[in-house]
C-alpha cells in the first residue's frame, strides 16, 4: 500500500500544467460526484480545456459533475456507458465516433472501477469485476483509438491501484471456474495487475509510430465512495479480514503491520496523479510506466510487482483480451 506523499491537489497540478491542458479535449469515465475522476475534470477546469466529456453508467450522477463544469466555463458533454457489459461498451464506442464535431480526443482517463465485489457474471459469462475493472475499458479504448490517433501526441491514463500486489494476471483460471472458486480480492487484484499490463501494451504498440503515451497510475490511499460498500471497520470488518489472509498468503508485509501507517488523502490530492500521467511534459520519456505521487514509482522501495511490469505478460494479455472481446486490434 501507499500514501500519496505528495500533497498537491489536482487544481494545483493544473495550474502547473496549463499550457498543456488548455484546448485539451478530455474524456474521463468514473466521475460521479465525490470521487476521484470528479475531483480530475474538476481541477483542470481551470486551466481551459475544450472540451471535458463525462462517461459513467449513471447519467443523473455525471450530470451533477457536469453541472459542476459548466458553472467554471468549460464545456461539459456527458456519454452514457455500462463498461460491465462489452455490448454497451460497443454501443458508447460508436456513440463517441460519430460525433463529428469531436473531431480527436487528446486525453483519455479509464477512471471508473469497481473493488471487491461480490461474484457475478457479466452478460458475456466473464467475472463482472474483470470486465468493469479491465475489459470494457480495454475495448472501449480500442473502439475509440481512430479518434485518439487525430490527437498530435494522445494520452491514455489507466488507474489501477497497490492492490494490484492481491494477484498476477490469472491466464489459467481468470473466471474462477465460473465463479465457484471466485475470490473478491485476488478478482480485484488481477484487475489492478491488468490496468498495469494494458498501459505497457499501448505505449509498445502506440509509442513508437503514433506518438500515443500510455500510464498506469496509483491515486493513494483516498476516501470516495469505491468502497462504499465492504465491510473493513468496526464490528464486522470481514471484507478486511479477507484482504489481510490473502496478504499474508502472497507474503505482504501489510498483512502483518496493517493499515495504520498509511494516511488517506482526498479525491482532489488523489487526482493529482492523473492530472501528472495526463500533462507533464517530460513523463512521456518513460512511456507505459507505474505513477504514483506524481513520479515514477520505485521497484526497490515502493509495492511494485514484477507480474504488472512484464512485457510478456502484457503480451499474453492482449491477446488473451482480444479473444475474450471477440476482436483483434493491430497498430
Amino acid at each position: 500500500m501507499a500514501t500519496n506523499t505528495d500533497q498537491r491537489t489536482a487544481g494545483e497540478l493544473a495550474d502547473t500544467y496549463a499550457p498543456q491542458i488548455k484546448g485539451k479535449i478530455v474524456l474521463t469515465t468514473g466521475v460521479s460526484p465525490g470521487g476521484i475522476g470528479a475531483a480530475f475534470v474538476l481541477g483542470i477546469a481551470r486551466a481551459q480545456p475544450e472540451l471535458i466529456i463525462l462517461a459513467g453508467r449513471n447519467l443523473t450522477k455525471i450530470q451533477q459533475t457536469a453541472d459542476a463544469l459548466s458553472a467554471t466555463g468549460v464545456r461539459a458533454r456527458t456519454l452514457e456507458i455500462d463498461l460491465a457489459s462489452l455490448s454497451a461498451v460497443r454501443a458508447a464506442a460508436e456513440v463517441v465516433n460519430g460525433w463529428e464535431d469531436v473531431p480527436r480526443i487528446d486525453v483519455l482517463v479509464n477512471s471508473a472501477a469497481v473493488m471487491a465485489i461480490d461474484w457475478a457474471p457479466s452478460p458475456e459469462g466473464y467475472d463482472s469485476q474483470l470486465v468493469t475493472n479491465h475489459l470494457g475499458p480495454f475495448l472501449f479504448t480500442n473502439l475509440i483509438m481512430g479518434k485518439l490517433l487525430k490527437s498530435s501526441a494522445p494520452r491514455v491514463v489507466n488507474v489501477t491501484s497497490a492492490g494490484h500486489r492481491l494477484s498476477p494476471f490469472r491466464f489459467d483460471d481468470y473466471n474462477f471456474r465460473d465463479g465457484e472458486y471466485y475470490h473478491k480480492w485476488l478478482s480485484y487484484g488481477q484487475s489492478k495487475t491488468a490496468n498495469m499490463l494494458m498501459a505497457i501494451s499501448l505505449a509498445e504498440k502506440l509509442g513508437p509510430k503514433h506518438k500515443l503515451s500510455a500510464f498506469s497510475v496509483h491515486p493513494g490511499l483516498v476516501t470516495s465512495n469505491l468502497a462504499g460498500h465492504l465491510k473493513l471497520f468496526g464490528d464486522d470488518d470481514s471484507d478486511m479480514i479477507l484482504m489481510r489472509d490473502l496478504d499474508r498468503i502472497m507474503g505482504n508485509a501489510v498483512g502483518w503491520t496493517g493499515f495504520g501507517g498509511i494516511i488517506p488523502c482526498t479525491p482532489e490530492v488523489g487526482a493529482n496523479v492523473y492530472v501528472y500521467a495526463a500533462f507533464d511534459p517530460d513523463v512521456a520519456a518513460h512511456n507505459g510506466a507505474y505513477l504514483l505521487s506524481c513520479r515514477l514509482a520505485d521497484p526497490w522501495t515502493d509495492t511494485v510487482r514484477p507480474w504488472a511490469t512484464s512485457p510478456v505478460e502484457a503480451e499474453r494479455l492482449w491477446k488473451l483480451s482480444e479473444k475474450l472481446v471477440g476482436q483483434e486490434f493491430s497498430y
